[in-house]
């Protein structure tokens, strides 16, 4: 594979309450680096298809793009600088530093790219308070240059978009169903205005708002919590008769246990004295349990630990029968 060198707002604004201080944590901590914006254009290579030579979108490229899309879509605003994370780095080196040993490399005969990228832009106009937590509006994506076939002739590229939520206390995202698309393919950057635009329309902000606001109404009891707990790590271990009808949480063993870990400890969203949680602080022990997800995979668990909590809430609302919570 070869390389190639890198060359109507006031109406949306949302209530403003009373506000808990952000803390200083990462959207994604798994495995990751921060990296900025100038960095990905001057200092890393982009890979191209090996069988044609053809360039590959770069992680600048998509990041930008979506960048100057959003300003020309919200002109009243002002972004902030994208947050960028980056993991699984492919080192090179040029042509000339061929056979030269590796701890002998200068900084300019290193070449270097990121497998996977993934990035959040806060838009701070637009927000809301839950539960006492402030939220911004943002929008982010994710490229993994692993799930393209770079061996073989140019094909359509694979991206991942989002628009969502992120909680200012734990900078936790919160994303639904409708404001994320898991398989964005284009041909070339032109071609990504128009994909974001469609997330945008048919994100529902005002829905999504509000379920979320619904989950501060109702709690768990601690047993509950606990049978959730249990019904959580039993359920991969069901055969598949007995796994239908009942909602899949995509959370691994080790997450499940810093949930439990966080229902003690958490400072921000932790139990109550009598050991009742809100749906609420649950959501967000299991969005925070997810930033050790691997990039490649961080949103679509997102999107579940949503979907799951609102499947609880439904049931509870409901009161009907739910396999996590009844015996």
């Amino acid at each position: 594979m070869e390389l190639i060198a890198n060359n109507n707002v006031k109406n949306m604004v949302l209530s403003h309450l009373e506000v808990t201080n952000s803390t200083s944590s990462s959207f994604i901590e798994a495995n990751t680096e921060i990296v900025s914006l100038e960095h990905l254009k001057e200092k890393c290579t982009i890979p191209v298809f090996a069988k044609d030579n053809e360039t590959t979108i770069s992680h600048f490229q998509f990041i930008n793009e979506t960048l100057e899309l959003i300003k020309s879509q919200f002109p009243n605003t002002n972004p902030k600088i994208p947050d960028i994370r980056v993991s699984h780095v492919v080192k090179g080196r040029v042509p000339t530093a061929i056979g030269k040993p590796a701890k002998e490399l200068l900084e300019h005969e290193k070449t270097i790219y990121y497998e996977r990228c993934a990035f959040v832009i806060e838009i701070p106009e637009f927000k809301k308070v839950i539960n006492g937590n402030e939220l911004s509006l943002c929008v982010g994506g994710v490229r993994a240059y692993n799930q393209e076939n770079l061996y073989s002739k140019k094909s359509l590229e694979k991206f991942k978009m989002f628009v969502g939520f992120q909680n200012k206390v734990c900078t936790n995202l919160c994303v639904s169903s409708d404001g994320f698309t898991n398989e964005i393919r284009i041909g070339s950057i032109l071609d990504l205005n128009q994909n974001i635009n469609n997330l945008l329309s048919n994100y529902n902000k005002d829905s999504h708002l509000k379920a979320m606001q619904t989950m501060s109404n109702y709690s768990l009891t601690e047993n509950q919590f606990a049978s959730l707990v249990g019904k959580t790590r039993m359920f991969q271990h069901l055969d598949k008769v007995e796994q239908q009808g009942k909602f899949l949480i995509n959370l691994n063993d080790s997450q499940i246990n810093n949930v439990v870990k966080d229902y003690y400890n958490c400072l921000n969203f932790k139990r109550s004295e009598d050991g009742s949680i809100n749906m609420w602080n649950l959501y967000n022990l299991f969005t925070e349990a997810n930033k050790s997800s691997y990039i490649d995979s961080n949103f679509e668990r997102n999107v579940n630990c949503y979907a799951f909590v609102n499947h609880l809430v439904e049931s509870i609302k409901n009161d009907a029968i739910c396999w996590y919570l009844h015996n």
